[in-house]
């Protein structure tokens, strides 16, 4: 994490306010394009699309990747971080040939590709062992061709576990879909499409302690909140950054503690911290204007009116800056 000299404010300073504009203004004038990330062919959001992603906190972004660094020789080495990079990926059975249910015999016929098994090094008797261990019956061979007769009452049982099968991982590890391996400041470092920090962490020859990411939920998830909360701020930064829009780092740290300052991640919007504010009338003016005011009714909850919205409502000076100083006289 970048060092960030301190800077006074006065008290009462708005900086919400302030943040919010300075993120919103410049992310009104982003382009909706998106372009290639070096290395992994898929085209990663950017821009807008990838800003509402990350404060909208969707369950998984649209393209997750990784950058994994490499510890050892294998820093150094192409030929060494290519091998590591062929053990991380992830070999489905879907990828090693055709996999098809038989609904005569209530079968799931597997025909492997020789050439593609080949070219990816997997020996018949690994994928045999592994589609005997996950749908637990015995299995036919016969030639490239897998036959494997499930336990199922029913053919829609058929079809849900032919297409479990599919995704069987045989190799690797999982939701790692690819890896290209690319040259860094300091050595080579694998890209992968796909995340899966735990199951990364556990391969040989990666420096565990600099794996990284853009899933912010799964860093909430393995890493807890307080690296949620620096992988946001790295996030929402590079965005800007990436279109050419200079925004100081204060306002996106802002918030990124708001999003984060209850030991979860919340987005936003009216599930989020919107829909969430203290006062009635603050949480009534953003959306769903009447189910606020009508489950407040029905709590007899108290507005305050500490905030800015509802002062601005009931028509008070806002409590920020001048507004701030209360005078009392004494007669």
């Amino acid at each position: 994490m970048m060092k960030i000299s301190p800077i006074k404010v006065a008290v009462g300073e708005a900086v919400g306010i302030v943040a919010a504009q300075s993120i919103g203004e410049p992310g009104t004038q982003m382009t909706m394009r998106t372009f290639h990330y070096a290395g992994v062919a898929e085209q990663v959001p950017t821009g807008l699309p990838r800003l509402i992603e990350l404060v909208d906190v969707r369950k998984e972004p649209k393209k997750p990747l990784m950058d994994i660094y490499l510890k050892g020789a294998a820093k150094d080495d192409e030929k060494k971080a290519q091998a590591i990079a062929a053990d991380i990926e992830s070999i489905t059975l879907g990828r090693l040939g055709e996999v098809v249910e038989d609904f005569t015999q209530k079968k799931i016929v597997i025909e492997l590709d020789p050439d593609e098994m080949s070219h990816l090094r997997v020996e018949m008797d690994e994928v045999r062992k592994k589609v005997k261990a996950s749908l637990g019956t015995d299995v036919e061979t016969d030639g490239n061709t897998l036959r494997v007769k499930p336990k199922v009452n029913s053919l829609r049982m058929l079809r849900r576990l032919t297409n479990r099968a599919k995704s069987l991982p045989i190799r690797g590890v999982e939701r790692i879909r690819r890896c290209v391996v690319l040259k860094g400041k300091d050595g080579f470092f694998i890209r992968t499409a796909g995340s899966n920090i735990s199951g990364i962490m556990k391969a040989e020859g990666v420096d565990s302690t600099r794996v990284y990411t853009n899933d912010i939920k799964e860093v909430e998830k393995m890493l807890g909140i307080e690296a949620a909360r620096n992988a946001l701020v790295h996030e929402l930064k590079q965005v800007l950054d990436t279109q050419g829009l200079n925004v100081d780092i204060r306002h996106i740290m802002l918030l990124a503690d708001a999003m984060t300052m209850n030991g979860q991640i919340k987005s936003i919007g009216r599930h989020g911290l919107s829909g969430q504010k203290a006062g009635v009338l603050a949480r009534a003016a953003f959306e769903e204007t009447v189910k606020h005011l009508v489950n407040a009714a029905i709590q007899a909850e108290e507005d305050r009116l500490i905030g800015v919205t509802e002062n601005i409502i009931v028509g008070q000076t806002v409590p920020l800056g001048t507004g701030l100083v209360k005078l009392k006289m004494k007669i």
